[in-house]
C-alpha cells in the first residue's frame, strides 16, 4: 500500500500533499489536487474560526429610547418646581432571573423651560440579555391656561372692555404667573386692534431667568346691540369734540 493510499485510508480522505515530491505532468496535477484540499481544510477551518469571532465580538444593540409627556402649568414654568416621576422596570438578577423593581425620578424643572424641552435619563428601561436598556425621556408639555397664551418667552391675554371703558379712561387689573397683583392704566382710547405691551412682565428666558420676555394685552370691545335716541345724541355731541 502507498503512503498515499495509507492516508486516505486512515483519515478518510486523499493526502493533500501527496504527489507534491513528484515531477511531470503526474506530478503537476497532485499539486493542483492538492492546493484545492488544503484550500479547503484550512480556508474552511479558519474561515469559521472568523466568522464565530466576529460574530462575539459584536457590540450589544441599545433599545429605543422611550418617550413620555411632563404636563407643566404655566406657573410652574414660571416659577420652576420639582416632579416627581414613578417607574416600574424590569431588571436581571443572577442567573438572568427578571425582577420587576420601582424606583423614583427627580426632574428639576427651570424657569422658563418650553414646551418640547427633553429631560433624558440614560439606561432606565427594562433590562434584556445582549442589549442595552433603553435611555427614558420625559418631554415638557404645557397644560392651558385659562388667562395666558406662551408665545416664545411673552404671554398674551385678551381683556374683555365695554365701549364706554374704551372711550374714555380704563384700567386693566390682573393677578401675574407668581401671584402678584398688576394695575395698569391706560390713558389712550382702546380702538380695535389696540394691543398694550407691558415689558418684563412675560416668561423668564431659559438661559438667563432673570431677564423676561413682555405681556401683551389684547382687547375685546362689546359693542352695544342698541342705542336710544338720547344715547345716540351723546354719542353724536362726543363725535363732534375735537
Amino acid at each position: 500500500m502507498s503512503s498515499d493510499d495509507a492516508f486516505a485510508e486512515y483519515f478518510g480522505f486523499s493526502n493533500p500533499f501527496g504527489g507534491m515530491s513528484g515531477s511531470g505532468g503526474g506530478g503537476g496535477g497532485s499539486t493542483r489536487n492538492g492546493s484545492r484540499v488544503n484550500e479547503d481544510i484550512f480556508g474552511s477551518t479558519f474561515g469559521a474560526a472568523g466568522k464565530g469571532a466576529s460574530t462575539s465580538s459584536q457590540v450589544p444593540q441599545k433599545a429605543a429610547t422611550i418617550e413620555k409627556p411632563l404636563p407643566c402649568s404655566l406657573e410652574e414654568l414660571y416659577k420652576g418646581t420639582v416632579k416627581k416621576m414613578k417607574i416600574s422596570r424590569e431588571i436581571l438578577g443572577v442567573l438572568g432571573k427578571r425582577t420587576i423593581v420601582e424606583e423614583i425620578l427627580t426632574i428639576d424643572v427651570k424657569p422658563g423651560w418650553k414646551k418640547g424641552t427633553k429631560i433624558t435619563f440614560p439606561e432606565k428601561g427594562n433590562e434584556s440579555p445582549n442589549l442595552v436598556p433603553a435611555d427614558i425621556a420625559f418631554i415638557i408639555d404645557e397644560k392651558p391656561h385659562p388667562l395666558f397664551r406662551r408665545e416664545g418667552n411673552d404671554l398674551v391675554m385678551t381683556q374683555k372692555i365695554s365701549l364706554a371703558e374704551a372711550l374714555t379712561d380704563y384700567t386693566a387689573h390682573l393677578t401675574t404667573l407668581d401671584g402678584r397683583s398688576l394695575t395698569i392704566p391706560i390713558s389712550n382710547v382702546i380702538h380695535p386692534g389696540y394691543k398694550l405691551v407691558v415689558a418684563g412682565e412675560g416668561m423668564p428666558f431659559p438661559k438667563d431667568p432673570s431677564r423676561k420676555g413682555n405681556l401683551c394685552i389684547n382687547f375685546y370691545i362689546k359693542f352695544p346691540k342698541r342705542l336710544t335716541a338720547e344715547q345716540k345724541a351723546h354719542v353724536k355731541r362726543a363725535a363732534l369734540v375735537p
